[in-house]
């Protein structure tokens, strides 16, 4: 019988990749330790990069140094790991690791939500090589699944809880009945929330993810500022209340959707969500993403969003893959979507505000409750996007109850589920 098995040997017996780390926080830390418990996994850490100099950190302090540049002038590296917190600084040093040719793995969600087709472009001039699955979901293998299983098949929507601290923070708030602050302080102390929680319980970071999703699920590059995010800082018990009563639960949900002229929508804000969803049993600090495809049906993937081993394997996936030849297609950006914002939105607004409700112009309220200062309605999407820092400043808090209608057709009550 014919024996074969040169391929995998090979492939086993290739010297080691030197991986150049920048940045050794949660996520850098993590990828370090996967490495030192997998020596066979085909990669070396050889030079790791951080900013402060006299920060504890579990190696010797010898293994650190602080000059990115220096990594980007080693050509005995195969590839540069960036997992900084630094925005600007990330995108300035991956932008010029393209422009060498060089492969990249980066973390970094804000970064990339803010100069995605800046770097696209900019692989397509140096011939070098950006993946990022760890900026989005943590361990879910969602923008591979997109760019490589459905490049070729049209979704006609993808829902998700991209963000593990909030979720943790809402799961909380709905098993205890407890107020926003003690559910909040309770996160912090296990370290599913930040010291600063605004980046997450404003739902920035899940729009940062969101953004990155459509370019991939739809081909739409779009600006984060295009992309209404509300999140749950004025939420309260009673808000969980409300939910409860309808055999509901509050998330903040990702929601990208192809309507049906073709166009494409994105919303991240909290959202009603009912049992017969699967991101319903989605609790505590974990992700989870629905896909609908137009030929494949409903995909439903889950798993741990957050935390040093988990985006870690997510950083490991990526070297892996580069290792392999992958590169990221945007397959579906040659026939770019139209975005739509002219859509009115039914939510649920609790505010003690008067002003609020006024500034929000409502072309239709179905249910008010003085006494829980609550209304039920449809509102400009456009209206929400202009004022939501409006909303913020005074506290109003707003679900989306799921429903969405043309603005221009909105008399007629013509509604789909978003």
């Amino acid at each position: 019988m014919p024996t074969n098995t040169a391929p995998v040997s090979a492939s086993f017996v290739a010297r080691p990749w030197r991986v150049g780390l920048i940045g050794f926080g949660c996520v850098g830390q993590g990828l370090y330790e996967l490495l030192d418990q997998q020596p066979d996994a085909g990669f070396y850490i050889a030079r790791i990069v951080v900013k402060t100099p006299d920060k504890v950190r579990p190696l010797p302090a010898e293994r650190f140094e602080f000059d990115a540049e220096a990594l980007l002038n080693d050509e005995t590296l195969d590839v540069l790991v960036e997992v900084i917190d630094d925005a600007d600084a990330a995108f300035r040093l991956v932008a010029e690791a393209l422009r060498r040719g060089r492969r990249v793995v980066t973390a970094n969600k804000a970064m990339l939500a803010r100069h995605l087709p800046e770097l696209v472009q900019l692989q397509r001039e140096g011939q070098g090589t950006l993946l990022y699955e760890a900026a989005v979901c943590g361990s879910i293998p969602i923008i591979r699944t997109l760019d490589a299983y459905f490049s070729a098949e049209p979704l006609s929507r993808l829902t998700g809880i991209l963000n593990g601290s909030s979720n943790y923070v809402l799961t909380r708030m709905g098993e205890e009945g407890s107020e926003y602050s003690s559910a909040l302080a309770e996160a912090q102390e296990r370290g599913f929330a930040e010291t600063d929680p605004s980046l997450d319980m404003g739902a920035f970071d899940p729009r940062s993810k969101a953004v990155l999703l459509a370019a991939h699920a739809y081909g739409a590059f779009l600006q984060p500022e295009q992309v209404l995010n509300l999140g749950i800082e004025g939420i309260s018990a009673v808000d969980i209340a409300f939910a409860a009563s309808q055999g509901q639960k509050i998330k903040v949900v990702a929601g990208l959707q192809r309507l049906p002229d073709g166009r494409v929508t994105v919303l991240v804000t909290p959202q009603l969500v009912g049992p017969e969803s699967p991101l319903y049993a989605v609790d505590h600090e974990f992700n989870g993403v629905v896909l609908e495809a137009d030929f494949a049906g409903e995909q439903f993937l889950r798993g741990r969003g957050a935390g040093g081993h988990p985006t870690g394997s997510a950083v490991l996936a990526d070297l892996a893959a580069l290792r392999q030849g992958f590169t990221y297609q945007y397959s579906k950006a040659a026939n770019p979507p139209t975005y739509a914002s002219d859509l009115e939105v039914e939510i649920y607004l609790r505010t003690d505000e008067d002003r609020i409700i006024d500034l929000l112009d409502f072309s239709e309220i179905s249910e008010e409750a003085d006494e829980d200062e609550y209304v039920v309605g449809y509102v400009a999407l456009e209206n929400l996007i202009r004022h939501r820092d409006t909303l913020r400043k005074y506290g109003a808090f707003i679900v989306r109850t799921g429903r969405l209608r043309p603005i221009s057709v909105a008399s007629l009550a013509e509604e789909f589920s978003a």
